[in-house]
């Protein structure tokens, strides 16, 4: 049995959802504070891996820091181990939750997703 990696952020409806989906499902998890302990560069490569290679499924793309940052114009010229980089560093940048497992994991919640990639 999967135990679970979910790196969450404490006032996000969406990870609360997502732990509650969990806890339904008796699933086995540890939950990470995302803005205090964000990804580390490998587990973030490793999610790459899990996303398809897309950067930019990685980011969450509609918060502050993103727009703050001027992150839609900065990805389309960085590098994606400066992108690993600078997400490592900066939790609010990380897409949340951000589900890791030993094989498998995934960003954002998505009930059916969740469903097809846990069971």
């Amino acid at each position: 049995m999967t135990h679970w990696k979910v790196y969450e952020y404490a006032q996000c409806s969406t990870c609360k959802n997502a732990l509650s989906y969990l806890d339904r499902k008796k699933l086995k998890y540890s939950k990470v504070p995302i803005v205090e302990q964000p990804p580390t560069e490998a587990e973030l490569k490793k999610m790459l891996v899990y996303l398809g290679g897309n950067l930019k499924k990685l980011f969450n793309t509609s918060g502050i820091q993103y727009r703050e940052l001027g992150m839609s114009e900065k990805l389309k010229t960085i590098s994606e181990a400066e992108a690993i980089r600078l997400l490592s560093k900066n939790g609010k940048l990380v897409k949340r939750p951000f589900l890791l497992g030993e094989l498998t994991g995934t960003v954002g919640f998505n009930e059916a997703e969740w469903d097809q990639l846990l069971m």
